[in-house]
């Protein structure tokens, strides 16, 4: 059940929302927890038990873990590790394993594959901060185990994040503002996030989904470059525009979730990129891996070493496929380079080469995020530099350009915060005409995109496989 579909807005959503608000306060934390365990059995009938496992079993764990002797403690938290990161390897990377020992080995180990649990990544990553900050004694240990459940199932960043800091959240999961100013904010936060995932992702996607489908052979070089450009902004307005939805939901339970995109495509290098684009993400592995390993103050040879180990995980995080380790290891030899002489070199040149430059080379990595295998993405990448004696343009690349061309403007525009900016302008110059000028807009969005879905059946989320 995706955010973006009639039966979620005008089922799932109003029911949660009519008993969240009619029980009284001691009793919304469980309603949220129920309808939020309904909410993922929807889609996983069969999982949901190993997410009452999850949240039993670390549950248990924080308590034991807490007062115990330093060395019993540490005993109990790598086994809590174990288990939670077992349990996502076995689920997410069991198949790619054997399939990696079969080929290298030429063996056959047979398996049998298995569904991917939805969100299984996010809320392992969300279980893991609690675990680690008991263990560092930088969150006090949560015993109530409604509450803990909570924060492992909330719905509304559940399947595709932010992902949330235990400690981010502690207080709000006891003590959260519920008012009508911050409902208001929440519904115009879902609309707009609905809006970008619906009219924006959905058909500047469409384009990439049939350019990728046709033939490698038959692709020009301008086809190729629209395909990637589309693709470049159908995975932004897709995950940012579920971002916006995720927090507009917060807000209307009385939740505070942090940002988790802030307009990447306006960066002046592949580190800023990394600082505006899936910010939560970036922030766990910052804080939980990247400094505990020495960060940026360590000799140049341990850096490497250690945004190597980042990057490769991060990579491998987002799905079993060398693909996605190769994704991950490309930013992490840009990032290696930025901070070691090319950094300094991009402050000295004009901005536009900088945009130009960061641009290029996250759409090169995208082009292997996007590919269904390595091959692919190296055909791919030849046709875009030239290098695979492909036609410059033809007729098939010159019809999307035509038919994509309005588009792709209007998402260039959207992905910079141009007209934010100006609109709050508005705001504030002009108070008086501006709300009802703002709910009309609103609800206008609101109206094309429900027409949309009642019409289209095109609706992927890119990040559902993850």
């Amino acid at each position: 059940m995706v955010f973006s579909s009639i039966l979620f807005i005008f089922s799932f959503l109003p029911v949660a929302l009519g008993l969240y608000m009619i029980v009284p306060k001691q009793l919304k934390n469980l309603i949220l927890l129920l309808v939020s365990l309904f909410f993922y059995a929807w889609g996983e009938p069969v999982y949901v038990f190993l997410m009452l496992f999850t949240i039993a079993f670390d549950f248990l764990m924080g308590i034991l873990m807490e007062k115990q002797p330093h060395l019993l403690r540490k005993r109990i938290f790598i086994v809590t590790l174990i288990v939670n990161l077992g349990i996502l390897f076995f689920f997410k990377y069991w198949g790619f394993f054997l399939d990696n020992i079969n080929q290298l080995f030429n063996l056959g180990i047979p398996y049998t594959p298995l569904t991917l649990p939805i969100g299984i990544s996010f809320y392992t990553f969300q279980i893991l901060s609690y675990i680690i900050d008991i263990y560092l004694e930088k969150v006090p240990v949560q015993k109530n185990i409604v509450s803990f459940g909570l924060y492992v199932t909330m719905f509304p960043q559940l399947i595709a994040g932010p992902i949330v800091r235990y400690k981010d959240i502690n207080d709000q999961l006891t003590n959260r503002d519920i008012s009508q100013e911050k409902f208001g904010i929440g519904v115009e936060r879902f609309i707009q996030g609905l809006a970008k995932k619906v009219l924006l992702a959905n058909n500047i996607g469409y384009v990439w989904t049939l350019i990728s489908a046709m033939e490698i052979g038959q692709l020009s070089v301008l086809s190729a470059w629209i395909g990637i450009i589309a693709f470049t902004f159908q995975i932004y307005f897709d995950f940012s525009g579920y971002s916006d939805m995720a927090i507009g939901l917060g807000k209307m339970f009385g939740f505070e979730f942090l940002e988790n995109f802030n307009y990447p495509y306006i960066s002046r290098s592949v580190s800023e990129f990394w600082r505006r684009w899936h910010i939560s993400l970036g922030t766990w592995f910052r804080e939980y891996l990247y400094i505990p390993l020495g960060g940026n103050r360590v000799t140049i040879p341990r850096l490497f070493f250690n945004l190597f180990i980042v990057w490769f995980l991060t990579g491998l995080w987002h799905g079993a496929s060398w693909n996605f380790v190769i994704w991950g290891v490309f930013y992490g030899l840009i990032l290696f380079a930025e901070k070691i002489f090319l950094g300094e070199l991009l402050t000295k040149v004009p901005r536009f080469f900088q945009h130009f430059y960061t641009l290029l080379l996250v759409m090169i990595g995208w082009v292997f995020f996007a590919s269904p295998d390595f091959s692919f993405a190296l055909s791919y990448l030849k046709i875009m530099f030239f290098s695979a004696g492909a036609a410059l343009i033809d007729t098939t690349g010159l019809y999307y350009l035509a038919t994509s061309f309005i588009l792709l403007v209007i998402c260039g525009v959207f992905s910079t915060p141009v007209v934010h900016q100006q609109f709050t302008k508005l705001i504030h110059r002009e108070k008086n005409w501006v709300i009802p000028f703002g709910l009309g807009l609103n609800c206008l969005l609101l109206f094309l995109s429900i027409a949309y879905l009642i019409t289209e059946t095109y609706n992927p989320f890119l990040y559902f496989r993850f």
